[in-house]
């Protein structure tokens, strides 16, 4: 008789060597218990616990998760309702709080720093007859990049994350039994530097004890880290690092985040992937997206140009940019405001669009120019040539902002589109603006007819109606620091 992982049409000879290779490696390290991790809707993992017999059984034959977890917002309230008749109607395959499968990727497992004698291994849903789950997010960003592999290119993309560390001093207001509430509030904090001195030798000094923490665990993990830096704000840092395939990195997001979160907050630090931390006198936290082209059949980077071309300006693309890139750059600038909701899809994300922020405002690209929304670096015959967007927040679920980007750029590829001369003033520019609120960048991917009909109307549709339940609690509430305290500083 078949096991799960066969019914899912997934299984084959090279699986089944990875499966017993993990196995060995259970054994081999002791693990005696392993965390079988999916990434929700959010970009949080969640994760069954199983004892090593149990996840070897798992790793052929999947491990149920409710059902309700694809669902959740930002609180972890249920935005659909699974118990009413037609509640999961737009939802097939859901109700009921209803099971789900994971079925883990065995070629994932690591042993997971600072607590020991414990194994991860990434998974991914299915449904109880081996459907594929359409709505898990890692599917969605797997669905773009085979798109874009029908045009012989893949996407290699860099990280360059920010977010803030704080030192906890009372851990009270989040353990006491009697303050606990949905969502309750974040411990009490302090800073690990004072900020306002970017990359300051001395602050980074006082820092270093995290930041030690933050290395080790990302490089016991297996990812790519290049750099750690102190950002200008007060206790905000920076991790950089080296580019991959887009799908590893996404991944790697996913891990780092989650990991470094865990581990700080063993260790007495409270670590926030928010944008806006709620502070006076905080600076916002970005994530910028490096990302190049490269052509499947020799992995050659194909944004890259050689030559100028004939007549080109210095503000115009194919001074620098193959016609690809050019195109792909047109694309991402077409489809900026509809992709914002999967780049920034918090509330307290908008606030950072901001004039003379670091932060993008308007719909522009320009010259190595950090204020516009596109970075375009690298010169004639560089290899490292890239596009740097700069919209995303650090909160963001990686698979969907990567995914934003792929359809954004196919659709610049399928138009042939041209950009516009690069701008030299991105805050004085009467360009088209981003978005400045979630419900209006939620409108503006509804209208936005390529990236609709590339993620699919039904997943859009879905993350809308997710969306909409984290923005009419956000309205209904009295206190909206309060709210965004509680929302997304004590868990994000």
């Amino acid at each position: 008789m078949s096991h799960f992982a066969q019914r899912c049409g997934v299984h084959d000879a090279a699986r089944e060597q990875a499966v017993v290779q993990a196995i060995a490696q259970i054994e081999a390290r002791g693990l005696d218990r392993v965390r079988i991790a999916w990434c929700d809707l959010h970009g949080q993992t969640r994760s069954k616990t199983l004892t090593a017999q149990a996840a070897v059984r798992a790793l052929r034959e999947g491990i149920g998760m409710v059902s309700t977890l694809v669902l959740k917002d930002t609180s972890d309230r249920t935005a659909f309702k699974v118990f009413e008749p037609g509640g999961t109607d737009s939802l097939p395959g859901f109700g009921q709080a209803n099971n789900v499968m994971l079925l883990p990727d065995p070629s994932s497992l690591r042993e997971l720093p600072g607590s020991a004698g414990s194994g991860w291994l990434r998974a991914q849903a299915f449904f109880q007859d081996g459907t594929p789950v359409a709505l898990d997010t890692r599917r969605v960003l797997e669905g773009a990049l085979a798109r874009l592999a029908q045009e012989g290119l893949g996407l290699r993309c860099g990280l360059e994350v920010e977010f803030h560390i704080y030192r906890i001093t009372d851990a009270s207001p989040q353990l006491d039994p009697d303050r606990a509430d949905w969502p309750g509030l974040p411990p009490q904090v302090e800073l690990i530097h004072p900020g306002y001195k970017l990359l300051g030798e001395d602050w980074y000094d006082m820092a270093e004890p995290a930041l030690r923490i933050v290395q080790h665990t990302a490089q016991s993990m297996g990812l790519p880290l290049s750099s750690l830096e102190l950002e200008l704000g007060p206790s905000q840092v920076e991790a950089v690092f080296d580019a991959t395939d887009a799908l590893t990195a996404a991944d790697h997001m996913v891990v780092f985040r989650n990991t470094v979160r865990m581990a700080l907050r063993r260790a007495g630090y409270h670590a926030s992937f928010v944008c806006r931390p709620p502070f006076p006198n905080i600076m916002s936290s970005g994530w910028h997206l490096h990302q190049s082209l490269v052509r499947l059949s020799d992995g050659g980077n194909a944004m890259r140009r050689d030559t100028p071309a004939p007549q080109a300006g210095p503000l115009d693309a194919a001074l620098t940019l193959s016609d690809l890139g050019e195109h792909w750059l047109a694309g991402l600038l077409r489809h900026a405001r509809g992709m914002a909701p999967l780049c920034t899809p918090t509330i307290n994300g908008f606030d950072r669009f901001r004039p003379n922020a670091l932060a993008p405002q308007s719909v522009l690209w320009g010259r190595d120019n950090r204020g516009a929304m596109l970075r375009v670096i690298g010169d004639c015959g560089d290899h490292a040539t890239r596009i740097e967007n700069r919209i995303g927040e650090p909160a963001a679920n990686p698979y969907l902002y990567m995914a934003s980007q792929v359809y954004a750029g196919l659709d610049g590829l399928a138009q042939r589109l041209r950009a516009p001369a690069a701008t030299e003033s991105p805050y004085g520019s009467q360009s088209e603006r981003l978005p400045t609120r979630l419900p209006e960048a939620l409108q503006a991917l509804r209208e936005d007819e390529a990236l609709v009909a590339g993620l699919g109307a039904d997943f859009v549709a879905y993350f809308a109606q997710v969306k909409a339940s984290e923005i009419a609690r956000y309205e209904a509430a009295q206190d909206k620091d309060d709210f965004q305290r509680r929302e997304y500083f004590s868990r994000f």
